[in-house]
């Protein structure tokens, strides 16, 4: 039998959409404003309202907010996460594959050394340290050592793309092959996570040699006949002439995608991004409909999401010093050294090397949904997962400024030596 929420519970859940709301488009809009991206205040917005600062000074009126009423704190969960299953969709929309094809080996340089260097250094640190730092309720010192590997490893497409807008150079050459690196490290690294998630939920080390093979499967046939499938679905939406059509399309091939991998023990976010690649180059999936996509999720759903980060933090009882500059220290240096090597072997100058790298650093949303997945699944504790966040938004700050600075050192070069 259905259950519905009270009419006092719908209340409560618009309440509570109202209160997360209103200060993560506020603060989002401020670091706009200057620069930064909007997740940080959104994150923030969620640390205000959450355990840390509304939950440890008037516990009172949290409980009474977010705890009094589960139906509605459950309904708004369900939100948040159709939020993050939508951006994911869009995040797959900037993966270009004709791009990839084009710049594929300059780019693979910079974002294989980019992988390999984060992965290798990020799994070794978590083994060694372990069972003073990392353990955690799964005790699976494997999935965690790999899970952190992985996650150090992928660079935040969203945001190494608006740098180079900022700059004005993504269309350049080499803004091509950066965001060309940063598509193939965001694809390979989703790939990777999605068998990580398998070793999850087997609850042991050695995870089934034929789950890899159904997730990599799906994965190619997204990319191939699915995808053609996807193409075919959409012409006939738009046959009708209306956009609504081929919108509403669209999203449901999403929810379908989302829905699948998710009953193939990987999680939804992953289809949804899978389904977002293989609609990107739709000619009947127009600018306007990603648009209009866009601006909805970004300035509505999206917030909502990455508040809820922020309620489930409390840094105030969970924060650990020593582990915020373990995660942050590692995952910095090792990008920047792999991403470094990358571009000096694709035959950049030392000055466009290190912005390249710096901007390769830049984490995104992606790590954070992922360390919410591992923290959901008992792979990290708390303080880890709240050092990913800080590792998140630090990377995210820095990487546009310092990417900045050396490709302008590198143009004033260039222009003195001409």
């Amino acid at each position: 039998m259905i259950t519905k929420l009270s009419s006092t519970e719908i209340i409560h859940f618009l309440v509570i959409l109202l209160i997360i709301l209103v200060p993560a488009r506020f603060l989002g809009e401020i670091c706009r404003r200057y620069k930064l991206p909007a997740i940080i205040g959104e994150i923030f917005a969620g640390i205000i309202v959450g355990p840390t600062l509304l939950g440890t000074f008037f516990p009172d009126l949290f409980k009474n907010i977010f705890i009094a009423a589960p139906k509605a704190s459950g309904a708004f969960d369900g939100i948040a996460n159709i939020g993050i299953i939508l951006l994911m969709f869009i995040a797959g929309f900037e993966v270009d594959l004709k791009q990839i094809r084009q710049n594929g080996k300059q780019a693979i340089a910079i974002s294989l050394s980019g992988i390999l260097f984060p992965f290798a250094i990020g799994f070794l640190t978590v083994w060694l340290l372990y069972k003073d730092h990392f353990a955690n309720g799964s005790n699976n010192q494997l999935v965690t050592s790999l899970f952190f590997g992985t996650a150090l490893s992928i660079t935040a497409l969203s945001v190494i793309t608006k740098i180079l807008l900022d700059l004005d150079i993504l269309k350049t050459r080499i803004g091509n092959i950066v965001l060309t690196a940063a598509m193939v490290d965001d694809f390979l690294g989703w790939i990777l996570f999605s068998i990580i998630i398998q070793m999850m939920n087997a609850g042991k080390e050695q995870v089934s040699f034929w789950s890899v093979i159904t997730v990599v499967l799906f994965a190619v046939f997204m990319l191939t006949g699915g995808r053609w499938i996807i193409h075919r679905l959409l012409a006939y939406a738009g046959k009708s002439g209306k956009m609504s059509n081929v919108f509403t399309v669209a999203v449901c091939l999403c929810f379908i995608g989302a829905a699948v991998t998710e009953a193939l023990g990987v999680r939804a976010v992953f289809g949804a991004f899978l389904v977002g690649v293989a609609i990107g180059d739709s000619e009947y999936f127009t600018e306007t409909h990603k648009q209009v996509l866009h601006q909805f999720t970004i300035n509505v759903l999206a917030p909502l999401f990455f508040a809820s980060v922020g309620l489930r933090l409390n840094f105030i009882s969970n924060f650990s010093l020593e582990i915020v500059t373990i995660i942050l220290v590692i995952a910095c240096f090792a990008k920047l050294i792999g991403a470094r090597i990358g571009s000096a072997l694709s035959g950049m100058t030392r000055n466009e090397s290190v912005a390249v790298a710096f901007g390769m650093n830049a984490r995104g949303s992606q790590e954070i949904v992922l360390g919410l997945i591992a923290l959901q699944a008992k792979i990290i504790s708390g303080p880890v997962f709240e050092g990913l966040v800080v590792m998140t938004v630090v990377t995210m700050v820095i990487s546009g400024p310092i990417m900045k600075y050396y490709f302008l050192k590198d143009q004033k070069l260039q222009l003195a030596q001409a």
